[in-house]
């Protein structure tokens, strides 16, 4: 299993209060990999907030090739974060030329487009630039969008962070996820390490996704090019989020409805049984399988947390006003946040989505027996 962590937070913190709830949960990762979300970001960035952000790893000669690239597209640096590593090499972390945090100027005449159109374009320039990158092996990118930043490296959590120096203010921020990973392929790939982004839509998970290959198929008919990559089973998560909000108009509290529709016994009782037995046929090749817990982020800021239908990860959410914990054991959370009320931590049960929204001010359940808040 792997382990996640994730924080949301009033004030930018340090994302070494994730690396250090992921580090007492070290007996569910191997150090076969490491994933860091950052958003909602302090220090610099603050003053940026509609500015791309590059993230990846780069060799010297791809770092080249994607200056000339970006200023082909008419994209000016206007601030970069250097992650210089010693020069005594850590064992079971990789040595690389340049790991990159480099935020843009929009190109001329981009004021004109619509946000949505402006998304578009910064989904297609990451896909192009990964696919330079997997070409000649000398780019990795993990995001390029506003107010965020995403780190992915083999290693130790602890070591790695110890390594990339990770604990300094231009990296603080007030959405913070963590993934420890454990590798269940034979090579280590980092576009299999969680989490994964898409157009201001994050996952990641602690599980399997046995029904794999059938959401995939489908993801890819619906002609999305930002629907690609599936190094792991588990970035169908993301993409379907990302489709039952945006392709299909639906809330967060329909998400579940989408991966573990209701057994047929309880939607005939569901005050939206008519809407909710269309949406299970239409979208029944979405449906999940296996044992997941899955901790995500919206566009707003707001963090959840699902379970599969019969619950069978750990998963556990708590706070205070201001500073709320998702962690899947309870030790990571009292790791982070050991002054909370722990009687009113949460651990959802199978048909819970629990929500901390932007304000961050409690901790909302959405049943999947309650009526849906559908659009007009």
């Amino acid at each position: 299993m792997c382990r996640l962590f994730a924080l949301t937070s009033h004030d930018p913190v340090s994302p070494m209060l994730a690396i250090k709830a992921l580090d007492v949960m070290k007996e569910g990762h191997d150090g076969s990999g490491v994933g860091l979300l950052l958003q909602g970001l302090g220090g610099p960035f603050e003053e940026m907030k509609d500015a791309p952000i590059l993230s990846g790893i780069f060799t010297e000669e791809g770092i080249r090739r994607l200056d000339l690239f970006m200023m082909d597209q008419g994209f000016l640096t206007k601030y970069k974060i250097s992650l210089k590593t010693p020069k005594t090499q850590v064992e079971g972390i990789p040595k690389r030329n340049l790991y990159l945090i480099r935020a843009y100027e929009l190109p001329e005449g981009w004021d004109h487009f619509s946000p949505e159109e402006i998304a578009e374009r910064l989904m297609m320039i990451r896909l192009k630039i990964r696919e330079m990158g997997e070409e000649k092996k000398d780019m990795m990118v993990f995001s390029f969008w506003p107010d965020t930043i995403m780190i992915k490296e083999i290693g130790d959590p602890m070591q790695l962070a110890e390594y990339l120096g990770l604990d300094r203010k231009e990296l603080h921020a007030r959405i913070i996820m963590a993934q420890g990973r454990q590798n269940t392929n034979y090579a280590i790939n980092l576009y299999a390490c969680h989490p994964f982004f898409i157009k201001g839509y994050c996952t990641m998970t602690n599980g399997e996704n046995t029904a794999f290959t059938p959401i995939k198929d489908f993801l890819l008919s619906r002609g999305f090019p930002g629907y690609v990559g599936y190094a792991s089973d588990s970035e169908v998560f993301a993409h379907i989020l990302h489709y039952s909000m945006t392709g299909l108009g639906l809330g967060i509290d329909a998400y579940k409805h989408v991966i573990t529709p209701l057994q047929e016994e309880d939607l005939q009782t569901h005050p939206d049984a008519g809407f909710l037995s269309h949406l299970k046929r239409t979208c029944r090749p979405l449906i999940i399988d296996g044992p997941n817990c899955v901790i995500g982020t919206l566009p707003d800021h707001s963090l959840f947390m699902v379970q599969d239908r019969k619950k069978l990860r750990p998963g556990v959410v708590g706070g205070r006003p201001g500073l709320f914990g998702f962690s899947s054991e309870i030790c990571g959370l009292d790791a982070v946040i050991p002054d909370r009320d722990k009687t009113k931590d949460i651990q959802p049960m199978h048909l819970d989505t629990a929500i901390v929204g932007p304000d961050r001010q409690e901790v909302n359940i959405c049943r999947q027996t309650e009526a849906l808040n559908l659009p007009l």
